[in-house]
């Protein structure tokens, strides 16, 4: 297997997995829906209700960090069909093969990651 076939197997999986979260949390936030209709409309005075918009808000935040990795993993796809997957956005420099493999939708090597976070 060449490593174009294995970075699509690694973006494949870790986009298989992403998708599974995002249903099941897609699952989670219905149920937080549909059990809050049959509560008290006021969060304020409901001794649920500050509960209940806690898990929402964590479901809802946990959802879109998932959908925004999910873009991310479609990216590195893409990126892999035109051959720019092994090469940093930032300094044009090559990314490791550990990393890809360890955070499939790397766009940076270690030392530009390091120096974004700062």
């Amino acid at each position: 297997m060449d490593r174009s076939e294995r970075a699509r197997a690694a973006v494949a999986a870790a986009r298989a997995e992403t998708i599974r979260l995002i249903e099941a949390l897609g699952g989670r936030w219905q149920a937080i829906v549909d059990a809050s209709a049959l509560a008290a409309d006021d969060d304020e005075h409901d001794p649920e209700g500050a509960t209940v918009a806690f898990e929402r808000a964590q479901v809802g935040s946990t959802l879109v960090a998932a959908q925004a990795e999910l873009a991310e993993l479609d990216t590195a796809a893409a990126r892999i069909a035109d051959g720019t997957y092994w090469t940093c956005t930032a300094c044009g420099g090559p990314i490791a093969q550990d990393r890809l493999e360890a955070r499939p939708m790397a766009r940076t090597c270690i030392a530009c990651a390091r120096t974004a976070d700062r």
